[in-house]
């Protein structure tokens, strides 16, 4: 039988998750980032848990767009000599 897709996941499992996406980052990394909060994280016990979610969403491009009322009016607009 399969094992199920727990939202919690080892630091190693969360490792494999960033090392498939091409971005190398070591446990120990992952420990300091769940010491500090920027990953939720539980330790019952020697292991520490983060969420599998909260990884994926680290792996997501930020989104840097600029709005259209923002851009200069006439930025784009043909010009002729």
């Amino acid at each position: 039988m399969p094992r199920l897709a727990s939202d919690w996941i080892s630091l190693a499992e969360a490792a494999e998750i960033f090392a498939a996406a091409n971005v190398p980052i070591s446990r120990s990394t992952l420990a300091r980032w769940a010491a500090s909060g920027k990953l939720q994280s539980i330790r019952p016990g020697r292991l520490i848990y983060v969420r599998r979610a909260q990884v994926r969403h680290l792996l997501q491009p930020l989104r840097r767009g600029v709005r259209a009322e923002d851009v200069q009016p006439g930025l784009f607009e043909e010009w002729t000599p």
